[in-house]
């Protein structure tokens, strides 16, 4: 039985937009983004990698999909999350994109219907569907209540203004903190397991 994982870089002030690069989304007007590497270290680069390595799959929105794909898809293979990343199936939650437009290898259209889509792709799946950034997908995913564990990079940075993880939508769910980890550069990982539902 496969796991819904997001893996997601966070602000102090709880956003997540663009943290890797500057033009990554600028939507709202956003003009700060790429906070992630100035304040990154091997502490947070291993974790990235095992969690990447390790898992079953992706579930990815459609920006997401298309900015790693962008990213990735033709890098070198030799390091090993990057060749997890083209190797492993990629399931692409989207009504706005065709089968056409899945150009990086290994990758599927699934829909938008995500209480089913997850519920099928759990039943299949031996191991964790890993969700990476993508923020829209990641309130959709809480609205319906479908994260099984959130392993959270919170950096020591307030960014005042962007997307949130969550918003109103969110059902109530408990989680058990199982793992934290301090960074040399003061990045907390935090690693959240589904408990009791409120």
């Amino acid at each position: 039985m496969g796991r819904v994982v997001v893996v997601s870089f966070i602000s102090i002030d709880g956003v997540v937009q663009a943290p890797l690069s500057p033009d990554e989304d600028r939507d709202g007007g956003f003009d700060r983004g790429g906070w992630v590497p100035p304040l990154s270290d091997d502490t947070v680069d291993a974790f990235m990698q095992a969690a990447t390595v390790g898992a079953a799959g992706m579930l990815l929105g459609r920006r997401s999909y298309e900015i790693l794909r962008d990213a990735w898809a033709q890098a070198d293979d030799s390091e090993p999350a990057i060749a997890a990343m083209n190797r492993m199936p990629k399931h692409v939650v989207s009504s706005a994109l065709s089968p056409a437009d899945l150009t990086w290898r290994n990758s599927h259209l699934v829909g938008a219907d995500l209480p089913r889509v997850v519920t099928d792709l759990t039943g299949r799946t031996d191991g964790d569907l890993v969700v990476l950034g993508a923020a829209t997908l990641v309130r959709a995913l809480a609205e319906h209540d479908l994260v099984d564990e959130y392993r959270l990079l919170v950096f020591p940075i307030v960014l005042g203004s962007g997307k949130r993880m969550f918003d109103e939508r969110a059902r109530p769910a408990r989680f058990t903190l199982t793992e934290s980890v301090v960074s040399p550069r003061g990045v907390v990982i935090l690693t959240y397991v589904r408990g009791a539902s409120d």
